[in-house]
């Protein structure tokens, strides 16, 4: 246990699959109790049977719904150190113009709104607890906008400059700070309709081998292929814990090199 978590209570978003579930696993390994959040608790896998593990099955778009999940975890566990942020949804379209408007809704509600909804509803317990944390998960694609995910892109800018505006407001108490992956292997990318179908018609290429051509041709990845969620996972933690007591309003981009930030 590197980061002396022990005993610590987190809330983690779209504890169900690829990062969210990483982060979930990679906490409880280090000692934390966890409050996993995801739409159905039938798929967490392995992580139903930690004795320190709570899975809830909520919508964080509908009304309250913040509210109920940080009262799970001080009902349960009697406090809130940690939150990470990690639950988010994309819809791969050709062109701007076929993204509906309810896409462009149902996206900025899941990957904005719920954030800013069970923030706001985690706050007051956080300022209760010493080295208290949010970690917000936003993109490579806030600062690079893709035009196949262009209302994904949108709204992982809004998470930066959201996690920038909480640091200003509320670093004293809080350590606010975003963690961008590069492009990472999660269930968005191997969903029917998902990333690997979307790449393998771009390229006319199969579904692999689509991949590694756009890590090393399109992307430019130094190794060569792309990020895996534990990848992600280390760095939340990392700005989970006191190890990075002086880390704040701080965006860590986690891509393997795939895009140079100026």
């Amino acid at each position: 246990m590197s980061y002396q978590l022990q005993d610590k209570v987190a809330i983690v978003t779209g504890a169900n699959d690829g990062i969210g579930y990483a982060t979930a696993q990679a906490l409880l390994d280090e000692g934390v109790k966890v409050v996993g959040v995801s739409l159905k608790t039938d798929d967490m896998g392995e992580l139903i049977h930690h004795d320190s593990f709570v899975p809830m099955a909520i919508d964080l778009t509908e009304d309250g719904a913040a509210e109920k999940v940080v009262d799970k975890a001080v009902t349960q566990f009697g406090k809130l150190d940690i939150l990470a942020n990690v639950a988010g949804v994309a819809t791969y379209k050709q062109s701007f113009m076929d993204v509906s408007m309810d896409i462009w809704k149902e996206t900025f509600e899941t990957n904005v709104f719920a954030v800013v909804a069970l923030t706001k509803a985690a706050i007051p317990e956080l300022k209760k607890q010493p080295g208290a944390s949010i970690v917000n998960v936003a993109s490579e694609s806030g600062h690079v906008p893709d035009s196949f995910a262009i209302d994904y892109s949108g709204s992982k800018a809004a998470v930066l400059n959201l996690t920038q505006a909480l640091a200003d407001e509320f670093g004293g108490d809080i350590r606010v700070n975003v963690v961008s992956p590069g492009p990472t292997r999660t269930t968005m990318w191997n969903k029917p309709g998902g990333m690997v179908d979307m790449l393998s018609d771009m390229f006319d290429k199969p579904g692999e081998e689509a991949v590694s051509y756009f890590a090393k041709e399109v992307r430019q990845i130094p190794r060569g292929e792309i990020g895996k969620p534990e990848e992600i996972a280390n760095v939340i933690v990392f700005l989970a814990s006191d190890k990075a007591a002086y880390v704040n309003g701080a965006e860590f981009p986690v891509n393997g090199g795939s895009v140079k930030y100026k």
